[in-house]
């Protein structure tokens, strides 16, 4: 029998896409469409006094303008414009009201017969306001910072700072050795390829069928039919393919209201496609300051460890992460202490980005760490290994699996870790100085309940079905994968159906936890198919499974076979034919409890080199390798690529990325991929992934943990350890660009 799962198999999907046969938000066609394009604030914070809109409509093939004077009607409760992964505070809601919260913000929409028209007629929409002071600079704002309230919830807790063990600021005070530094990561933005966009279809009886880019589609279809307060069987939401996300589609985005509104309000289909500019009104990585005191006796072991991070976040809405806790889950100490406030601005809300949290989290971590081992004379990799933790230190439980040593045995030495000099600038390549550094990485192995329904058919051809949504990372394939090792059949047996709102139930996709919650939720229905199947083929005469157990049984080549003795087997056909059925179908719900009694986490072990022009300050990465402990891999292809994208995002956040905010009109000044640097093939090395085997059969029983997120994290601070290392000079800002090291 073939096994598919941990096999380097290429995407179900690439054909479609390479092709153009797969379709994207922006992409469906229907006679008739119309096309929005979005009208934007030029101020941070006040109101609108007037628009005018009477130039814009004189145009030819203008249809009409839609303001928060001029639309249908839309739900006046906060409840309504909640989706799934709100935070506490009051949503947006588009073309609401005349108050502007937000540089960028959506005020109006140009609906034309084409697109070209519609731009052209919303650069003519005249806006008059009454503009107030506005405040979009975290250090200006850091001493009006909130603490996170205390929670009242387990919800809550996740996202609060952990409580404290021992007494940290006597220990910190007390110690041989001590660190304390101050780290900031700027404010960065997802740029997935593919724009935001959302064609809205408009159904006989008023009902719409709305093609979306998201990476939820029942949350974004609860979301539509909250806002617009229509029924849930009058809307479908769908979204086959998505050009990245990167936890920017986790929430709906303003584009699919606007293009329902239109859609409503004109009784036809409406697109509307979001400028690359007009994306930076969309969520981002929220700016972080954050303090770390280290204390270490002589021989390196943390007496103790205080984080303090200062986030920022609307006016309206309260975004927050574990911003503090990752230092609890890398390193022992007895005493330790957590604090998190946020800054509130007038910017719209940050979302989760690749790693929320403990992206940027660990990079000042991992950053204290390597400035502790420089104090201690101690090699970095030994100074982690001597504070190396076994247990979850905020809830002193263990780790259903950790394979840290091993990542950072099998990192060290594909590396070469053991040849590095430890002097700063005293390794040399010619001109240009070498500096390598390392840094751990940390994520949660997280899974959500998620209901997969399967239809076998008589030929044995299977399709799978759950409203989850593949945002580029793979899902169709690893649910082929999974979907024919269960049923025991090939490949090109298995059809997939996904993204469609329709469908059986499922969390957004993000946070690394769709792979593992999906896959579990195909061995779940697959169990009932197969125990259906056994059923059936005991009613046929002399059937050789009469007297099998279901966890007797197995699917495998097409048929139904004893696991003792694999002869005694009835193919699907004549299972089904048995029962008298051409076609069985099975829809089960898969729950993840957690029993309290473990935690389960990826970790990961960075290397990294740099070479620095000593002249000009010029910073190359060269080699990287990441070796990751991640569970079970369902496919080396699809996994290697997930922690690549990681590794370059990483060096995009050390070196490239920051999002450039004028603050007097509250305004980025580099919302484009031009100026909004992000790495670029040039930039990019070698990199080298390892997956370290790490069984898990704790955590799922497939021991699967996810990937998503554990690649970036990490990186960041390795390249900036790295940096050091070559140059003698500590960046504690980031992106870590060539005047800073020259400064």
């Amino acid at each position: 029998m073939t096994s598919y799962i941990g096999t380097a198999t290429s995407r179900v999907d690439g054909r479609a896409k390479v092709t153009g046969a797969a379709k994207y938000a922006g992409e469906f066609n229907i006679d008739g469409l119309a096309h929005g394009s979005v009208v934007t604030s030029t101020i941070a914070k006040g109101r609108i006094v007037r628009i005018d809109a009477s130039e814009a409509l004189r145009v030819d093939g203008v249809i009409d303008v839609l303001t928060h004077e001029h639309r249908p009607r839309m739900a006046s409760t906060d409840s309504a414009y909640k989706d799934d992964l709100a935070p506490d505070g009051s949503p947006f809601r588009p073309l609401y009201d005349d108050k502007i919260r937000f540089s960028g913000q959506p005020i109006a929409l140009v609906v034309a017969e084409d697109s070209d028209t519609a731009r052209f007629a919303a650069s003519l929409v005249r806006v008059d306001y009454d503009e107030q002071p506005h405040v979009t600079d975290i250090f200006r704002q850091r001493g009006a910072a909130i603490p996170v309230p205390t929670p009242t919830s387990p919800e809550e807790a996740a996202y609060a700072p952990p409580k404290a063990r021992g007494r940290a600021a006597q220990a910190f005070a007390a110690a041989t050795v001590r660190h304390e530094g101050e780290y900031y990561v700027p404010t960065e933005y997802h740029n997935p390829m593919e724009p935001y966009a959302s064609t809205a279809i408009f159904e006989p009886g008023g009902k719409l069928t709305i093609y979306d880019k998201t990476q939820g589609i029942q949350n974004v279809q609860r979301y539509v039919c909250g806002v617009l307060e229509l029924k849930p069987e009058d809307v479908r939401v769908l979204g086959p393919y998505m050009g990245g996300g990167f936890g920017s589609g986790l929430r709906p985005q303003f584009q699919v209201v606007l293009a329902a509104l239109a859609a409503r309000a004109l009784e036809r289909s409406v697109r509307v496609v979001l400028t690359r500019e007009q994306m930076y009104a969309l969520g981002h990585r929220p700016a972080m300051i954050q303090k770390i005191q280290l204390g270490a006796n002589a021989g390196g072991t943390l007496d103790a460890i205080t984080h303090d991070a200062v986030t920022g976040t609307s006016q309206y809405e309260d975004f927050l992460g574990q911003e503090t806790g990752w230092s609890g889950l890398l390193y022992k100490s007895a005493n330790a202490s957590y604090a998190h406030r946020l800054a509130k601005l007038d910017r719209s809300t940050p979302c989760d980005q690749r790693a929320p949290s403990a992206a940027t989290a660990v990079y000042a971590l991992e950053s204290a760490m390597d400035e502790l081992a420089v104090a201690l004379k101690v090699d970095p990799l030994e100074l982690r290994l001597r504070n190396y933790s076994d247990r979850d230190q905020h809830n002193d439980i263990p780790y259903s699996s950790k394979a840290l040593r091993e990542c950072y045995r099998q990192g060290a030495e594909a590396f070469g870790w053991s040849k590095r000099k430890p002097e700063p600038r005293s390794m040399r390549d010619g001109k240009e100085l070498v500096g390598w550094g390392m840094a751990t990485g940390v994520w949660e192995a997280l899974q959500m309940p998620i209901t997969v329904r399967i239809a076998l058919s008589a030929n044995g051809h299977a399709e799978v079905s759950c409203a989850t949504s593949d945002i580029g990372t793979g899902t169709y394939t690893i649910m082929t994968q999974v979907a024919a090792d269960m049923l025991g059949l090939p490949l090109d047996y298995i059809t997939i159906k996904l993204g469609d709102s329709t469908l059986p139930q499922s969390p957004v996709e993000g946070g690394s936890w769709i792979a593992a919650s999906v896959s579990n939720g195909i061995v779940t229905t697959a169990d009932a198919i197969r125990q259906e199947l056994l059923r059936l083929a005991k009613q046929g005469p002399n059937s050789p499974l009469a007297n099998a157990a279901p966890d007797d049984v197995a699917l495998m080549d097409g048929k139904l076979a004893s696991k003792r003795d694999p002869s005694r087997a009835v193919s699907i056909a004549n299972a089904m034919r048995a029962g008298g059925v051409d076609r069985i179908e099975q829809e089960k719900t898969t729950e993840f409890p957690n029993d309290g009694a473990h935690a389960h986490n990826t970790h990961s072990a960075i290397f990294v080199e740099v070479k620095v022009d000593e002249q000009l300050g010029v910073i190359r990465v060269m080699r990287v390798v990441s070796a990751v402990a991640a569970g079970r891999i369902l496919n080396t292809k699809t996994a290697s690529s997930q922690i690549l994208g990681g590794v370059v995002w990483g060096i995009g956040m050390a070196l490239h990325e920051e999002a450039l905010i004028d603050h007097k009109f509250g305004r980025i000044m580099n919302a484009n991929i031009a100026e909004y640097h992000v790495p670029v093939n040039a930039d990019v090395h070698d990199i080298k992934v390892i997956f370290v085997d790490e069984p898990d059969a704790i955590v799922n029983p497939l021991g699967i943990k996810g990937l998503g997120e554990i690649g970036i994290v990490g990186v960041a601070a390795a390249v900036a350890n790295a940096v050091y290392h070559a140059t003698g000079k500590r960046v504690r800002d980031l992106p870590i660009t060539l005047d800073k090291v020259q400064s």
